[in-house]
């Protein structure tokens, strides 16, 4: 792991406490943290292996549920069929936390561990889009796209591990580490009633077949219903639910079909200590069981430390992000991290998202007060995809507001001041009919804001290399 245990206790703990709302009682020496270093050096072990399975973990859980349906039906459908949302939700929307009101989102599930699948795109007639493509550990292992492989026609065989054969001409082989894929396909669109047309038109053209039907008449079968699966607990809270054998019997049989990686090898090999190899069920017997049930605690408390000590995470002007996702190495804390809060996250030359709770002043945002963002001539989001400003409430849902604007970016049409800077104006109440093309409708009380930034500038400007900062948000009235 890229982080001293015990240095994370002594020093980061403690900081870290408030800003993730940890209450005093945990850090009290009955504790999942401190009290478990009773457990010695097979406790941190445990709780290694915990983070270091979090991601192929979720993910199936992930599957699962999303997958739980005979038919496509919203957001969730069968496996092997692709679902497409045709509009971008609304403040009523509650499926998911932090959803987006600039890409339509065409996405599927595939087992490739018996046979390759093939997802043909069509020409996209130069629209920005990216269809990464998700496995079982999270990583970003293709990604076509505009900014990849451009936007014409084109055809590929996702294969799984250990996969030989031949494929057809003219399809081009993209070969997944493990069974479970996840193809997370986004479409940009501005969402008027002639662009949302244009889009489903392009969804429509998708498509996705086992490579055995490739080229033949396909009907998708229809997806079987498991009773048991739990399809409204949120799958980040039935994950940390899950005691510490259920957890890693699950992991175990997990990598008998989704492989770790090579590099991984060093770290896996310390796991057999407490019975988890890849390849073979969990042997529950080697782990401790006066520790085991403080090690989902213990661990998921180590991963959302680091917001505080991951030297990943920038924290700049109030904004902070992460500046290492969709491939992570052996940074298996980071991945978990990045599992934890934003599943599904692109590779940093696709996306960047940083998220802001306070404003220059450090102090959390409140609806009662006006905030300017103001972004000096030619130092808008440098993006080459797109920006966009997102208004959520505390809990990361859309706010409610009387023009129905949950983003703003430069297809609103932005009011430039007269040196050609631009002000956002972020306030409950209209700034103005002059201004209101620049206004970003907030809630009445506690708000979050994220900035978007697809296909990020590589040259300065640029976040990615920290040429470029998102401006800091400041207070300037109160309503």
């Amino acid at each position: 792991m890229n982080i001293n245990r015990r240095h994370a206790l002594v020093a980061g703990f403690g900081t870290a406490m408030s800003a993730f709302g940890i209450s005093s009682s945990r850090a009290e020496f009955d504790g999942p943290i401190l009290g478990a270093v009773e457990g010695g050096e097979e406790f941190w072990l445990a709780t290694d292996a915990y983070v270091y399975g979090y991601p192929l973990v979720t993910m199936e859980m992930t599957r699962r549920v999303v997958t739980n349906m005979a038919t496509v039906e919203g957001t969730r459908g069968p496996m092997g069929q692709f679902v497409k949302l045709r509009q971008y939700p609304d403040a009523s929307f509650r499926d998911v936390t932090a959803p987006n009101a600039d890409t339509l989102y065409t996405t599927a599930f595939v087992d490739v561990g018996n046979e390759p699948w093939v997802v043909s795109i069509p020409d996209m007639k130069d629209r920005y889009f990216l269809f990464p493509m998700l496995d079982g550990w999270t990583n970003v292992f293709q990604v076509p796209g505009k900014r990849t492989t451009g936007t014409g026609a084109q055809t590929y065989a996702i294969t799984g591990p250990g996969w030989k054969g031949t494929l057809p001409n003219g399809v081009r082989e993209y070969k997944s580490p493990t069974s479970i894929v996840w193809i997370l396909g986004r479409i940009y669109c501005t969402g008027t009633p002639e662009d949302y047309t244009a889009v489903h038109a392009l969804q429509d053209q998708f498509g996705l077949v086992p490579l055995s039907s490739y080229g033949k008449p396909y009907s998708p079968p229809a997806g079987t219903v498991d009773p048991s699966v739990d399809m409204k607990t949120a799958v980040r809270e039935q994950v940390n639910r899950m005691d510490a054998v259920s957890y890693f019997n699950l992991l175990a049989a997990l990598m008998k079909r989704n492989p770790p990686l090579p590099a991984d090898a060093p770290e896996l090999a310390k796991f057999e200590k407490i019975g988890l190899v890849a390849g073979k069920d969990f042997d529950a017997g080697k782990l401790k069981a006066d520790f085991a049930k403080r090690i989902p605690q213990a661990a998921f408390d180590r991963i959302m430390l680091q917001f505080k000590v991951n030297k990943s995470v920038k924290n700049i002007n109030g904004w902070a992000f992460d500046t290492v996702t969709g491939i992570y190495g052996t940074d298996y804390l980071n991945r978990a991290l990045v599992t934890a809060i934003g599943l599904g996250a692109n590779r940093i030359q696709d996306a960047v998202y940083p998220t802001s709770l306070k404003d220059a002043q450090g102090r959390e945002y409140e609806g009662s007060n006006k905030y300017v963002m103001h972004f000096p001539k030619g130092q808008l989001p440098p993006a080459k995809g797109f920006w966009s400003l997102t208004m959520y409430d505390a809990n990361y849902f859309f706010v409610a507001n009387p023009i129905n604007r949950y983003s703003i970016s430069a297809r609103q049409n932005l009011k430039t001041n007269p040196d050609g800077s631009i002000d956002l104006y972020i306030q409950n109440q209209s700034p103005g009919a002059d201004k209101e093309s620049n206004w970003l409708p907030a809630p009445k009380d506690k708000f979050v804001l994220m900035l978007r930034m697809y296909w990020p500038s590589e040259k300065t400007p640029s976040i990615v290399n920290g040429t470029w900062t998102p401006p800091a948000v400041k207070k300037v009235g109160a309503t």
